[in-house]
């Protein structure tokens, strides 16, 4: 049990400390779940069974795919079930499987039935736990892999699946991620604990990198591992973490708050408690960029093939389909954190499925069909944006329904968050877009650069942003990025982009020149350069979407808090 200094008076610490969710396991069959409480809900999510008394008749079951691994068997099996009680079906952003609208007559039906098949789990799924432990689809495959690393993530996971002194105990969740890829499908930056492909001297390992979340990247933590000492730290890290991580407060509990609190050495102290080794210096970390196809090449001759989804919406006859396919050819299932299906070890580039036109570069938030704290219908309005564009240029879109960032908007090359605004008449919703992402490495999150666009002129932006980006020359947006736009602070940058809205033009941004230089050689003399000149980019930016967009009379919006909403 924690020491009692640790259980404060918070109240998931009340629960807690009232009852380990381990021990509330044993309750589950005598539930009613008609009438849950609060500590009810607290406790349920450590099993994967998530309910909001804003509706109560209505459960979701997410399910953990260890490093995106699952067998075909399993998807004709949660076909099957999905089938047989009318639920919907999503990928997660972890490579996880969500099951909605389990009902309270169900969902303990289906939750044993899930995990009674092997190698899939619900437990620590949500809540204060241990979240699905992720890699890239193409671990021990690709052609870039040095080193296979799902024997580690299984060792991690049998430490803490149902380890009595951390299910549900922890300050708060920690994610992580771990590659031995040279090139990854998905940026990794933004989990707790990440541990990254790296080289010393003529070793293999892997770098530490602590303290991220979906709107900060993971910190270098100067540490160099053995593929043999992954497990070790991991588990130090998560005894350090449970006996000393802040339980004040929850929006300040994560690692990249007590990070921020005692310091990336104060950290290292704390862990070195548990972990009894010397650390090694950081070695030279090797991941690097590349665009990936829907089919590639894998090392041993044969293809993995990446099934596109609806933004991560799935369907059983998909799930069906998919099962047939691989089992009569033998192929290997993943899920990756793109919210695509991955198969490795197809024979030929032949698959008998039909190509859907979504870019498979957009990470979609669950948006407001499947989420309390959604604004937007994120699946529906990704479909909004440049897709053939997005997908021909490789760019990453990260997309979420509210500033928790659950699309990770902030490890994208441009990242959008769906808001509301009164300021554009009855088209309420508005976009703030996110640039300067430089996330293989993990050097910088992306920054607000459009506070404020209305949905109608959403895809118009993010294609004036591609036209800028495939002007510049650079290979890859990531590198336009680093080069150009991160040259220049983002009120410039808005204004910029506000200005070429308003007055057209094929200027390019050239890092080489001063922000007011670009400006006038670009737009001549406009009103929204004087207003730089007087009061600043930002103002400037502003007196453009005032003119463009606002509505002069239009209706007052009036919001329902989220907290106030009606059952679906």
């Amino acid at each position: 049990m924690l020491p009692a200094q640790h259980l404060t008076l918070k109240k998931f610490e009340q629960f807690k400390a009232a009852m380990r969710p381990y021990d509330y396991f044993e309750l589950l069959d005598t539930l009613d779940f008609e009438s849950l409480g609060e500590g009810d809900r607290f406790y349920l999510q450590c099993f994967g069974i998530y309910n909001s008394e804003l509706e109560e008749e209505s459960f979701m079951l997410r399910i953990r795919t260890p490093g995106g691994r699952i067998r075909a068997e399993h998807f004709a099996k949660l076909a099957q079930i999905a089938k047989t009680h009318d639920l919907r079906m999503v990928l997660t952003a972890r490579a996880g499987i969500q099951l909605h609208d389990l009902e309270p007559e169900n969902v303990l039906e289906v939750f044993k039935a899930v995990n009674a098949m092997e190698g899939l789990t619900t437990w620590q799924t949500f809540g204060d736990n241990i979240r699905n432990v992720v890699t890239d689809p193409y671990d021990g495959a690709g052609r870039s892999c040095e080193m296979e690393v799902f024997p580690l993530i299984e060792k991690m996971q049998s430490f803490f699946i149902r380890n009595p002194e951390l299910v549900g105990m922890l300050p708060r969740r920690v994610s992580v991620g771990i590659t031995g890829m040279r090139h990854n499908v998905s940026p990794l930056f933004s989990n707790d604990l990440l541990f990254a492909l790296a080289k010393k001297g003529e070793r293999f390992g892997f770098n530490v990198y602590i303290g991220g979340k979906n709107t900060e990247m993971a910190q270098c933590a100067d540490i160099f591992l053995e593929y043999e000492d992954v497990v070790g730290f991991f588990e130090a890290l998560i005894f350090a973490f449970n006996r000393y991580g802040s339980r004040q407060k929850r929006t300040k509990s994560r690692l990249f708050h007590m990070i921020e609190e005692i310091g990336m050495e104060g950290l290292k102290e704390k862990i070195m408690l548990f972990y009894k080794k010397p650390f090694e210096e950081a070695g030279e970390m090797l991941l690097q960029k590349r665009d990936f196809c829907d089919f590639e090449p894998l090392a041993d001759g044969s293809f993995g093939y990446r099934y596109r989804t609806d933004y991560g919406v799935v369907y059983p006859e998909e799930f069906e389909a998919i099962a047939d396919f691989a089992s009569r050819t033998k192929a290997e299932v993943r899920l990756g954190i793109d919210q695509q299906i991955y198969l490795l070890g197809l024979k030929s580039e032949e698959v008998p499925f039909q190509k859907r036109r979504t870019a498979p570069t957009v990470l979609a938030c669950a948006g407001s069909e499947y989420c309390p704290f959604s604004y937007w219908s994120i699946k529906e309005e990704s479909k909004l944006l440049p897709q053939e564009r997005i997908e021909k240029c490789g760019v990453i879109v990260g997309f979420s329904g509210c500033l928790k960032g659950c699309g990770r908007h902030k490890h994208a090359d441009i990242g959008i968050v769906g808001l509301r605004s009164n300021r554009f008449g009855e088209e309420d919703r508005s976009a703030r877009i996110f640039l300067g992402a430089e996330y293989t490495s993990g050097k910088r999150a992306a920054e607000a650069v459009f506070m404020s666009v209305p949905v109608s002129q959403m895809k118009r932006v993010v294609s004036l942003v591609i036209d800028e980006y495939e002007n510049s020359g650079y290979e890859t947006f990531e590198a336009f990025s680093s080069k150009v736009l991160n040259r220049f602070e983002p009120e410039f940058l808005h204004l910029w982009f506000m200005a070429k809205l308003e007055n057209g033009g094929e200027a390019k941004l050239n890092p080489q020149k001063e922000p007011m230089e670009l400006l006038s050689d670009a737009f001549g003399d406009i009103p929204s350069i004087s207003i730089a000149k007087e009061r600043g980019f930002g103002d400037a930016a502003a007196h453009i979407v005032k003119e463009m967009w606002y509505v002069q009379e239009g209706p007052k919006v009036d919001h329902v808090k989220v907290s106030e909403r009606r059952s679906r």
